[in-house]
């Protein structure tokens, strides 16, 4: 299943930065084996944000949602995640 998930990273400006900077370290690590697995299949920075939008393929919700929660910054994000399905005019 497809999935358009938005995210927002509102890190506290309380954070440690070394404490800060390896959690963006290890969320670097974490997508970057989830696209090599396919499962995150695009990821673009939306300007002048520290936000994206990106695009999942999984089985099911459940595994977007395991995926999502498992991300070492997802207790500083906000998220919205829309369902996709193939459009009847896509040539692809």
């Amino acid at each position: 299943m497809l999935f358009k998930v938005e995210m927002t990273v509102n890190i506290p400006p309380t954070l440690p930065k070394a404490e800060a900077d390896e959690i963006k370290a290890k969320e670097k690590a974490y997508s970057q084996q989830l696209q090599r697995e396919g499962k995150w299949l695009h990821i673009w920075r939306v300007a002048g944000l520290y936000a994206n939008v990106s695009i999942f393929d999984v089985a099911d919700n459940q595994q977007l949602h395991e995926l999502l929660t498992a991300l070492p910054l997802y207790p500083y994000m906000e998220i919205s995640v829309q369902p996709l399905c193939r459009h009847p005019s896509a040539i692809d």
